[in-house]
Order: C-alpha cells, then sequence, then structure tokens
C-alpha cells in the first residue's frame, strides 16, 4: 500500500513539472513573438498633404521622386499643412530624392510663410494658414507611439494606393442645439460679389495638368465655388479648451454651443483658435478636405527675430564643483527661457567638456524652450580637465552640421563657459572656428587673478578666441553667484544677426565681377574653356541674394553686360547663366573694359560686400590699363588677373591689386586653367581672414 502511494505521489510530482516546464517554453516562445514585432512604419505617396492626416506626430516613408516641382511646397523650415509631406521633407534637406523615412510634428499655424529655393525644391510664399508642420529625422523619440496606420480626414486617401493600411475619419453627428443666454454672437455677412472677388484665380484649363493642385487660397479668403452666405452664427473661443473633442459643440461657462444656425445651409468644420479673442475671419476657411479634425496645442515656433543656430560649450572640469555646476544648468535653463526656442526662431544644443568634449544634445534634439530646460536638468558633470580649445575644434568640425540641424539660413553661434581658465590652447581652435563662419563667445567666470597667470598655457586667451576684440564677444564675471546678470546682455548680442561679424566669410560676403576676353584670338572652343573656368571659381562660393552674388562682362573693342550682381539669387541659375554667355569675337580694349565693368557691375555693389574682379585674357590689350586698374584699386575693388597664352606678364601686374605675386597668374594654355581656381580661392580666403579682427 505504501510503496503504491509513493507511485502516485511521484507521477503527480512528474506530470506537475512537464506541466510547468512546458508552460515556461510556451510563454518563452509568446516573448520571443512579442520581441519580434517591429513597428510598421507607414509609407505615403508624394502628393499627400500634411493637412489630409489627423495624426498630430508620425513617423512615414517617403518614396523616390519627390523633387518634382508638381508636388507643392509652402514656407521654409515651418511648412503649411497644405505642403506635400515629401516635398517639404527634401526642401529642408532631411531627405533626398531617393526618398526614406521622416519624423512630422504638427504645430500651429502661422500669419505668412516664406518661400525659398532650396536642395533642388522651390517651396511657394502663403499669406496664412491654419496649421503647419515640421520635419525631421525618423528618430523616435522616447515615451513616444507613433501610429503605424495613419488616420486620414477624407475615406479616400492617396495613401491607399501605395497599399497602406489606412483608416477613415468619420466625424461624429452634432447634436441639435439652442443658442443659450449669455453666448457670443458674431455676424459675417459675405455677399456673392465678395466672395468672387476674394478668391484667388483659378488656372485656366488649359494650363492645368491632372497632376497640378491649385495653390491653395489664403486664410480669410473664400472659395469661388461656395454659393450660400452667411447669416448670424453663434460660438465661443476654445483658448482655455486645448483638449476640446473634434466633432463635439464647444461650451464655455454659460453653456453657449458652437452651432449652425436653423434654416442655413452652412457646412462649418472645425477652426482651431491660436489667440484670444481671434474671429472667424482671422482663422480663415479652406477646402472641406483640408478642415483639421483635431484640435491642437499652440506650439511656440520660435522668435523669429533671434533666428541662430547656437551651441553653448558648458565647462564640466572637476575644479568647477557640483554646486557651481548646478548654477551653471540654471543659466543655461534660464538661456533656453529667454530665447524662445522654435523652427522659425533659435535653435540650441550643448557640448560638456572635460578631458574631452561630448554633444549632449544637437540644435533638432529639443524644438522647444520647455523641452530644452528639461533636458538640461538631466545633464551630468563629466570631471576631468577644461580643455576648450579640443572643444572649440569638435565644434568646428562636427557640430555645426546639416545632420545635426544646422540651418545654414541661420548665423552659427558658440558660446564658451570657463571656470577660470582653459587648461589647453585655444588659438588655433579658435581661428579654424571663425574662417568657418563660427561667431565665439567666451564668459570667463572666476578669471585667473594676478599671480595665477603664470600657471595659464595661454596668456590673453580670450582675445585670442573670440570673433572679434571689441569687446561685443567677451564676458567677465568675478563670482559665479553674479553669472546670472550676463543673462540679458548675453541673449541680445546672440540674437544681433547684423553686428554677428564672423558669420561673414571668404566665400559668403562678396560680390564677384568677372572680365572676360571675347576677343577673336580667343576662338570658339577656348571661349567655352574660359567659360567652364568662370564655373569652376564660381561654383566655390555661397550664392544668394545676401551672400556672395555673382555677375559678369564680356569684351572686345567694346563691352557687353552678360548679367549683372542682382540678376540672379542661386548658383544654379549662376551657372546655367555663364553656360548660356555667347562668343562675341572681335579686338583687345581691356583697359575700355575695366571702367564697362566699375560702371556696370561694381557702382551697383552693396556696401558691405567685398569687391572682387577677376579678369580673364588672352592678349596684350590694344588701350591703356593703367587708369582704369588705378581707379579700380581707388574705389576698393580687389582685382585679380588671369593671362593666357600670349598676355602680357607686365600689363597683368599692372591690373592685378598689391601685391601682384598673389593677384596676378599667367596660364601658358587654356586647358590648364582649371589648375589655378584652388589657388585662386585659397588666396581670397587667406586675404580675407587676414583683416584685423578690432
Amino acid at each position: 500500500m505504501g510503496t503504491l502511494v509513493l507511485t502516485m505521489k511521484a507521477s503527480i510530482i512528474e506530470m506537475f513539472l512537464v506541466l510547468l516546464v512546458t508552460g515556461i517554453h510556451s510563454n518563452k516562445e509568446v516573448t520571443k513573438k512579442i520581441k519580434r514585432l517591429k513597428f510598421n512604419v507607414p509609407q505615403i505617396n508624394c502628393d499627400v498633404k500634411a493637412g489630409k492626416i489627423i495624426n498630430p506626430e508620425f513617423i512615414v516613408k517617403c518614396p523616390a521622386g519627390c523633387q518634382d516641382p508638381k508636388y507643392h511646397v509652402y514656407g521654409t523650415d515651418v511648412y503649411a499643412s497644405y505642403s506635400s509631406v515629401c516635398g517639404a521633407a527634401v526642401h529642408s534637406g532631411v531627405l533626398d530624392n531617393s526618398g526614406g523615412k521622416i519624423l512630422v510634428r504638427k504645430v500651429a499655424g502661422q500669419s505668412g510663410y516664406t518661400g525659398s529655393y532650396s536642395n533642388g525644391v522651390q517651396s511657394l510664399s502663403l499669406p496664412r494658414w491654419r496649421e503647419s508642420f515640421i520635419v525631421s529625422e525618423s528618430k523616435p523619440q522616447k515615451g513616444v507611439t507613433y501610429p503605424s496606420a495613419l488616420t486620414y480626414s477624407s475615406p479616400k486617401s492617396p495613401a491607399a494606393k501605395a497599399g497602406e493600411t489606412t483608416k477613415a475619419y468619420h466625424r461624429p453627428p452634432v447634436p441639435e442645439s439652442t443658442p443659450q443666454p449669455g453666448s457670443v454672437t458674431q455676424v459675417l455677412v459675405v455677399t456673392a460679389a465678395e466672395a468672387a472677388h476674394t478668391t484667388l484665380p483659378k488656372p485656366s484649363p488649359s494650363t492645368a495638368s491632372p497632376t497640378s493642385s491649385p495653390r491653395p487660397q489664403p486664410v480669410g479668403h473664400r472659395s469661388r465655388g461656395e454659393t450660400d452666405l452667411w447669416s448670424t452664427t453663434t460660438y465661443t473661443s476654445s483658448q482655455n479648451r486645448p483638449g476640446a473633442n473634434p466633432g463635439i459643440p464647444r461650451q464655455d461657462a454659460s453653456g453657449a454651443a458652437f452651432q449652425k444656425p436653423v434654416g442655413a445651409d452652412v457646412s462649418l468644420g472645425e477652426v482651431d483658435f491660436w489667440k484670444p479673442g481671434m474671429v472667424l475671419l482671422d482663422a480663415g476657411f479652406v477646402p472641406k478636405e483640408e478642415l483639421s479634425t483635431q484640435s491642437l496645442e499652440p506650439v511656440s515656433l520660435g522668435d523669429p527675430n533671434c533666428k541662430v543656430d547656437l551651441s553653448f560649450l558648458i565647462d564640466g572640469s572637476s575644479s568647477i564643483g557640483k554646486r557651481r555646476f548646478r548654477i551653471q544648468k540654471q543659466f543655461l535653463a534660464d538661456v533656453a527661457q529667454a530665447l524662445d526656442i522654435g523652427p522659425a526662431g533659435p535653435l540650441m544644443g550643448i557640448v560638456q567638456y572635460g578631458d574631452n568634449p561630448a554633444t549632449q544634445f544637437n540644435l533638432k534634439t529639443h524644438m522647444n524652450s520647455h523641452d530644452l530646460k528639461t533636458a538640461i536638468e538631466k545633464i551630468t558633470q563629466k570631471g576631468g580637465l577644461s580643455n576648450a580649445g579640443r572643444a572649440i575644434s569638435f565644434v568646428t568640425k562636427n557640430f555645426f552640421s546639416k545632420a545635426n540641424g544646422n540651418r545654414g539660413t541661420a548665423p552659427n553661434v558658440a558660446v564658451v563657459m570657463v571656470d577660470g581658465w582653459p587648461t589647453d590652447k585655444v588659438e588655433e581652435a579658435s581661428r579654424l572656428a571663425r574662417e568657418s563662419g563660427i561667431n565665439i563667445f567666451f564668459i570667463t567666470i572666476e578669471g585667473a587673478v594676478e599671480n595665477e597667470k603664470q600657471h595659464m598655457p595661454e596668456p590673453n586667451f580670450v582675445n585670442k578666441a573670440v570673433c572679434r576684440t571689441n569687446g561685443f564677444y567677451a564676458f567677465h564675471v568675478q563670482s559665479w553667484f553674479g553669472l546670472h546678470k550676463t543673462l540679458q546682455p548675453l541673449v541680445k548680442r546672440v540674437c544681433d544677426t547684423e553686428r554677428l561679424a564672423c558669420s561673414k566669410t571668404c566665400l559668403n560676403s562678396a560680390d564677384i565681377g568677372f572680365v572676360i576676353d571675347g576677343s577673336s584670338s580667343v576662338g570658339t572652343g577656348n571661349f567655352r574653356t574660359v567659360l567652364q573656368f568662370v564655373a569652376n571659381l564660381s561654383r566655390e562660393f555661397e550664392i544668394s541674394d545676401t551672400d556672395t552674388r555673382v555677375g559678369a562682362v564680356q569684351y572686345t573693342y567694346e563691352q557687353r553686360l552678360e548679367f549683372g550682381l542682382d540678376r540672379y539669387s542661386s548658383k544654379a541659375d549662376v551657372l546655367n547663366a555663364i553656360k548660356r554667355v555667347g562668343y562675341w569675337s572681335g579686338g583687345t580694349s581691356t583697359g575700355a573694359a575695366i571702367n564697362y565693368a566699375l560702371e556696370q557691375l561694381f557702382k551697383k555693389s552693396k556696401p558691405n560686400k567685398r569687391k572682387l574682379m577677376i579678369l580673364v585674357t588672352d592678349g596684350r590689350s590694344y588701350d591703356d590699363v593703367r587708369i582704369p586698374a588705378l581707379a579700380a584699386h581707388l574705389k576698393g575693388v580687389i582685382t585679380y588677373a588671369i593671362g593666357v597664352a600670349w598676355a602680357a606678364q607686365e600689363e597683368l601686374e599692372v591690373i592685378a591689386t598689391h601685391p601682384a605675386r598673389d593677384h596676378s597668374f599667367f596660364v601658358d594654355e587654356f586647358d590648364n586653367l582649371y589648375q589655378y581656381v584652388p589657388r585662386i580661392i585659397q588666396n581670397i580666403c587667406t586675404e580675407f581672414n587676414s583683416q584685423p579682427r578690432n
């Protein structure tokens, strides 16, 4: 009997163990399956507009070919929701024309959007739109869940063509209600004639293509196709109701509802009220398919009067101590608050240095002051030495890059904070930073007293580092407890973009006039070689209406203005214009050509630009060049003379700015012109960078 009991017990235990092992194995399999589940990135077509997508933040995959001009984009950096999502991504530089994944975040509408040409896409301007969005690289933020299927405002979504799983949004029915006492009434009367007058003109059928989409109407205008008239409408502002649900009447304290008047055939979609007291005409009405179906929280786009890309290099060395490091972090948080961070204003990143520098976060990591302050609070001290020179080199080579959010259209500013003095040298690193267009500020806290200066590796390091030695870029603070007093002066100076002198480099601050010999001795083939040389030089500069500008004159006995300095505002347009220059043929009157260039090109030069004349000739001039060359020098025109084949060396030296060895070049054959491009660019930049820094 006892043996039977023991056998039964053993069997039960064995069964229990089998069940236990099976359960554990099954659990592991389930866990593996769960781990194997990956986030499915929705794919959209190039023509999908941000306004069609209801989700406030999402990651999508764009196909190749979205650089096509038929995919309209409105704005720069911050885009109207009427824009193509993928077209905006290409314009902003987040994607190239091969497509890829992007992160899209909806933000508040703007009172105006500025068009620009960037990365092969021409964006358009727009007076006003109800909703905006910004695009960035598809790096998911911690704690944010992104949808694997997008929600669209219309069941007929273009994304369906791409085979994506989509969800159509259906607005719940609005219950009828009667006006309540105390409701605010706004009377909007629009006659049919006014509606026809205020609408934007529609493209004619002969010019419209099935793939093009019409330019959106500015907010405050109504569609020509609307024939119904507005009568009295009852509404209330939602300024205190950021979480208002779409499709549900908005109620104020007295119970007034946003409703349709009895007997009026009016379809009124959701209207977001971003400012207190905004009336319906300010908010505007848009086509039904573009109406927002979600209320979005107003998000600051930043102060547009302070559009800078800013890096703080903070001292994390051991000598600073924990208490002073906390004071430094509080100062950074106060700066972030005072600057009003945002994509249309200043962007800010932080690099901490000790023995070696490390990026805490880059320019595009945090796009508003609140998030930035939260991130600053979490920074921990590195310790080590105080190698500020190494940190400046790191910022020059790595920080201000497109991948890190550098916009190219905003000045680069680096603010270096130092406890006492650096433990390495900063002069050479700072020189390279200045030549790269970085405006360096220094804040020195508790600097060396007289008997400590012998321990400094580099005396007078501040003046060797800052952009200019005129006092504008340097702050000397006697105590960490007085650091807060520099807050307002620093913010004011950083935002004064007109005085950020180091934003100007040898490549973005010149007016260049090419004076090209088109005489008979050159010949058609060699003339094309000269034009290629001119194009190669132009390609090295940053060309726009606010950066370097380029013009060209061709001469024989006579002179001809090929294009002026103010004719083209992009590098692509300038290069195309050079390619179109036709060979003239004739004599060689170089002196008259110099005078003509002074009058037709450099008389229209901007006062804050360096004036560069680059003259290319293949022979001796039939007229005198001395007086015209002297006139150019006296007017501040820096002249480079390039002679080919039969050009006279002594004549080139007369034309060229002193010293002639740096400004005149002789080339034996036209085919060797290209070899002199790097040397000429180097001389231009060396001369620019040798200017006094006071």
